[in-house]
């Protein structure tokens, strides 16, 4: 749920915008939101709902609004978000947190923005915070005089924003960048002054000394007609500096970091032309709610009483596992570590060979040296050298922050974004963090924490060297146990009474697993659930081991040896769990889809994986979800080779079922995508998602497990598995259509052709192609295209082809292929109705509109999108209906029906701006712009791609 301000004034949930219904309804709520968390009297409220004399019944009004909205409310499950609208007295008061109101987030990455450390960061801060905007500020709403000033408020913090990004560009060199900002900012407003001196320089700085100067007098002369003044001191200076030809401040180097105090950021005084070489301008917009007469919005104390994101009186941090049990020796490394962490901002790295107990060291001291960082510590499992692959960086930064105290709604989404916050997080904070098993410096250098009293402990089996050069990391390399220490991490476990009793067998032991603690860890642990076993004759056991000098040459086969002895004694079930995890071919596993590999229902799977967690062979690194390390992974798998395949089937099917589960409820009645693979192996119970959300999150989480699974998958020779485990994700392809879809899909694509299925193909190359469209690459989705309609019809898949005759027609429309896409598009429109899908026959009647207008034929083109307006509700998709509304527009036009073009386009516009589509809005105001000289679509069209131009 969202409270929107910036913009048209609304209430977002996961199924679509709340109807709010009338202005004074929508009025009732800004000023609720305004003063969220406070109580507004009655008399406030009327203030706002009416600009003069209010009627007699004006309180029953106020109140079935209230009783109307608190209804909405409540139907949207309101409740499980903090939200509440309660009446008090004569009062009322709406609950929320201050996370789920647009406004307040707005004002948190301002606060947020100048804190930062480095122009670029700020830059990402100010870019996002501008995102939020989709529109003049509380728009539909009845303007009354307290709205109408708390609306100009906003306006101005917004506009001080725009200023505040320009600036920032400015210090990074990027004085172009500025000007396009600045321009379009300037044209909707063109007698604010400080805009003005903005753009002057700014211009100026990117080599436009003649457009800096028109400027300026295009200005005095506006001021002069419309307000009779002279231009003010900031437009006086900027002009004069330009005439003297001041070069003005230089671009920050690249690699350089801004330096600020410890205390809060202070606003600065210094003018536009005076900005100094890394220093980013912090002059505070005006905070909304200041205006006489307004209701005061809700804001956050000043940041030195609370940060923007920093909770109040936090407590600290800590992610880090436990300590481990009988850690023994390594005095001179815990020594090296401690001197390592004295410096300023310190890199500690901690190398060497697998199994050494590189994480085990830097948890020990992490665990010894608490009461260094009162604010607590971070730990990251970066999976470098794991089969299941590296965690994304922004996966790992979401943990950080939500540990850090960011709601989750706050978390940035790209991964610059998010390291730009982490690094503002923990500016002026003592804090630990440990990034376990990198693989490279690069992954490192993103996580790395931005104060210089926070200390990193970065363990790797690679000696980063880049790391060395590029920050100054200084190594702490580790080796394998010497014997007594060896002895001693024995007796740690075990106790010193026993290895006391046989000290000569300890010492054999210790000896024979090489050093590696991993391996003395595995086997210690099997003697402690063992008092009636001796030293003897384990070390015995291990002696006899064939490969034994292949064992002391090689890490993992000392494990491998130790491993054998533990799982001897487990019982069967257990036995048989663990020799199937071996075949698992994602990074972690569930007990569904540990009971899909062994052929058991989760309930054993998961009594299993407690088993096996007890015996050190598995680790859980969340509530229900485990993983093995490396090395236990290659010896499970060498347990039962000859169940690979079946193992690997049952957790292919596993996937394909879950995910059919978890599409079905993220797109429910969506058209099925395919029957499932001949040999399917039901699994005893698939998971059950509650919402779409859920199921979302699921595909999200899962998708690098699934991804490994449809490789496995086409290793094997499953091919029919392969390509359905990559389709079913179309969801999250939708959803997230530019992030990197396409090797997946064309993994797919290989497996459809390699099982010669021309269903599996058609349908693979109709969503690759659409991929390879939004990503700007037509004439690579052409030549995949092309085959597609073909292919389904040989499938005989009408919808499927009428899919990709779509697909195929918006190409070769883009390619300047008229004749043939109007084609392609007539023939989907055909195929639709025969199977009597609406969605399909909207969607291709759209196109298809669009194709006549550019082909000069409005009336085609008006009666093709009429009919598609038909068949649509009116709820139906906001992109859509604006897309088909902006078509009726301009075939009107083109019939020199002008009134009727610039009221559909004009609705057209309104509907994308209040759904926030820009693109849409965008699309329709240029033809508006060139229609009619009305200034106000100009306005509009320039902050609607002002939106597009700043979205992160």
């Amino acid at each position: 749920m969202e409270f929107r301000l910036l913009g048209t004034v609304a209430v977002e949930t996961y199924t679509g915008p709340l109807p709010l219904g009338p202005a004074k309804r929508r009025s009732l709520l800004a000023a609720l939101l305004l003063s969220a968390n406070t109580p507004v009297s009655v008399g406030r409220l009327t203030d706002s709902l009416w600009d003069d004399t209010p009627p007699s019944q004006a309180r029953g009004v106020i109140q079935g609004h209230v009783s109307r909205l608190r209804a909405l409310l409540v139907g949207a499950d309101a409740e499980a978000y903090g939200v509440e609208l309660a009446t008090l007295g004569d009062a009322y008061v709406l609950r929320a947190p201050e996370t789920l109101v647009d406004a307040q987030r707005f004002e948190e990455l301002l606060m947020l923005a100048r804190e930062q450390r480095s122009p670029g960061d700020t830059v990402l801060m100010l870019k996002e915070a501008l995102s939020l905007w989709q529109g003049p500020a509380l728009s539909g709403a009845f303007a009354g005089p307290p709205l109408k000033a708390a609306a100009h408020s906003l306006e101005e913090s917004r506009l001080a924003t725009v200023e505040l990004l320009a600036r920032t560009y400015g210090t990074l060199g990027e004085h172009h960048r500025a000007a396009a900002l600045l321009s379009a900012e300037t044209a909707a407003h063109p007698l604010r002054e400080s805009l003005a001196a903005e753009l002057m320089l700014a211009l100026y700085r990117a080599g436009r000394q003649s457009e800096a100067l028109d400027r300026f007098h295009r200005t005095r002369r506006l001021l002069a007609d419309e307000l009779g003044i002279d231009p003010g001191p900031k437009l006086a200076d900027a002009y004069a500096l330009i005439l003297r030809g001041d070069p003005g401040p230089p671009a920050a180097a690249p690699a350089a970091r801004a330096r600020v105090s410890s205390g809060s950021a202070a606003p600065s005084t210094a003018s536009p032309a005076s900005t100094e070489v890394g220093a980013v301008p912090v002059a505070e917009p005006p905070v909304a709610g200041d205006t006489a007469g307004a209701p005061p919005v809700v804001r956050r104390p000043p940041s030195s009483a609370q940060p923007a994101v920093h909770p109040a009186d936090p407590l600290p941090v800590d992610l880090l596992p436990r300590a481990p049990r009988g850690f023994q020796g390594r005095t001179a490394e815990l020594a090296a570590l401690t001197r390592a962490a004295a410096g300023e901002s310190p890199v500690c790295l901690v190398t060497g060979p697998a199994g050494v107990g590189k994480t085990a060291l830097a948890l020990q001291w992490a665990h010894r040296n608490e009461a260094l960082f009162p604010d607590g510590r971070l730990f990251a499992d970066l999976r470098g050298f794991s089969e299941a692959g590296e965690p994304a960086q922004i996966d790992v930064l979401r943990e950080f922050l939500l540990a850090l105290g960011v709601p989750p709604r706050r978390v940035p989404e790209s991964a610059p974004a998010a390291a730009a916050l982490f690094r503002s997080l923990t500016g002026r904070r003592r804090l630990l963090v440990v990034l376990d098993n990198a693989r490279d410096s690069a992954t490192v250098r993103a996580l790395l924490p931005g104060g210089t009293d926070c200390v990193t402990l970065v363990t790797s089996r690679h000696r980063l060297e880049g790391l060395i050069a590029s920050d100054a990391a200084r190594p702490v390399p580790l080796d394998t146990l010497e014997v007594d220490d060896g002895t001693a991490l024995l007796a740690g476990v075990l106790g010193e009474e026993r290895v006391l009793a046989e000290p000569v067998a300890a010492r054999r032991l210790a000896e024979l697993c090489g050093g590696l603690p991993l391996a003395l860890r595995v086997t210690a642990a099997r003697l402690a659930g063992r008092p009636q076993w001796t030293l003897a004759a384990l070390a015995d056991e291990l002696a006899d081991e064939r490969g034994r000098l292949a064992f002391l040459d090689v890490d993992d086969t000392g494990v491998a040896a130790a491993l054998r002895l533990t799982v001897q004694h487990l019982p069967p079930d257990a036995v048989h769990q663990f020799a199937r995890l071996g075949h698992h071919p994602g990074g972690h596993v569930d007990p569904y889809a540990a009971a899909a590999l062994a052929g058991t229902d989760p309930v054993a799977a998961a009594a299993a994986l407690e088993r096996l967690a007890a015996a050190h062979l598995v680790s859980e690194t969340a509530p229900g979800r485990w993983v093995l390390h490396d090395l236990v992974r290659l010896y499970a798998r060498g347990l039962d080779p000859a169940a690979a395949r079946e193992a690997l089937v049952g957790v292919l099917d596993h996937g394909i079922a879950t995910a059919l589960a978890a599409a079905d409820t993220a797109e429910p009645g969506g058209e099925p995508c395919f029957v499932l693979p001949d040999g399917f192996c039901r699994p005893a119970a698939v998971r059950d998602f509650a919402d779409r959300a859920e199921a979302m999150r699921w595909l999200s989480a899962e998708r690098e497990n699934l991804a490994l699974a449809a490789q496995a998958a086409r290793d094997a020779g499953l091919e029919d598995r392969a390509w359905r485990i990559i389709l079913l994700q179309w969801p999250q392809v939708v959803w997230r259509v530019r992030d990197n879809w396409t090797p997946l899909l064309e993994l797919a694509l290989e497996s459809a052709r390699a099982g010669k299925d021309a269903y599996a193909e058609s349908r693979v190359l109709t969503l690759l192609g659409w991929v390879l469209t939004e990503e700007g690459r037509a004439a690579e989705a052409a030549a995949l295209l092309e085959h597609s309609p073909r292919l389904a019809r040989e499938a005989g898949d009408p919808l499927g082809e009428a899919t990709a005759l779509i697909n195929l027609a918006v190409v070769r429309a883009e390619l300047g292929e008229l004749p043939a896409a109007t084609e392609n598009c007539a023939r989907a429109v055909e195929l639709a109705r025969r199977e009597e899908d609406r969605h399909t026959e909207m969607l291709a009647l759209q196109h298809l509109a669009r194709m006549r207008l550019t082909a000069r034929r409005p009336e085609e083109a008006l009666a093709h999108a009429r009919t598609a307006l038909d068949l649509g509700p009116e709820h139906e998709e906001a992109a859509r209906r604006s897309l088909l509304l902006a078509i009726c527009g301009e075939a009107h036009l083109a019939l020199g029906q002008e009134d009727d073009g610039v009221r559909l386009l004009d609705r057209a516009a309104r509907e994308a701006e209040d759904a926030g589509y820009d693109e849409g809005a965008v699309r329709a105001l240029e033809v508006l712009v060139r229609t009619t000289a009305e200034p106000s679509y100009r306005v509009r069209h320039e902050r609607s791609a002002l939106r597009l131009a700043t979205a992160p």
